[in-house]
């Protein structure tokens, strides 16, 4: 996988989680709202960077899908929190191996702050759905998700 590649699949990881984050909106808890739209807007803020990396790579822009197939069904807050924090492994594994492909300093570091990202938002929904442990060591690997 070149550094192309590693972005593209980064902004499609970042899109579905877009996408499971608006999705969730019906479905999340009350005291979630708040954290949701911190997370749908930090999401959004990540994937305009992917896209100014992607054009530096020599890459074309990744529109979004009109929409995205979720894991299982979304029918509460559980179900919403499950999915979320699938969205944010997802995401992880996309910049773990950003991380392991870039080809510059800059790429590598948008990578890592990503990742460190997604590992702090998945503890948040590990936490709210009462799994343990919260956090996982080198998150982003696939076999931990």
């Amino acid at each position: 996988m070149s550094t192309v590649e590693a972005l593209e699949t980064a902004i499609d990881a970042e899109n579905a989680a877009i996408f499971a984050y608006g999705t969730s909106t019906a479905f999340i808890g009350s005291a979630d709202r708040g954290t949701v739209a911190e997370y749908i807007a930090a999401h959004r803020v990540r994937r305009t960077e992917l896209d100014d990396a992607l054009a530096e790579a020599g890459g074309q822009p990744r529109p979004a899908a009109a929409g995205y197939t979720l894991p299982e069904e979304m029918t509460g807050a559980d179900s919403a929190a499950t999915i979320l924090l699938g969205a944010e492994e997802d995401c992880a594994q996309a910049y773990f191996a950003l991380i392991d492909q870039a080809d510059g300093a800059g790429v590598r570091r948008l990578g890592v702050d990503a990742l460190t990202d997604c590992a702090r938002r998945a503890a948040h929904w590990r936490s709210a759905l009462g799994k343990a442990p919260v956090t996982v060591a080198f998150p982003g690997q696939p076999s931990q998700s």
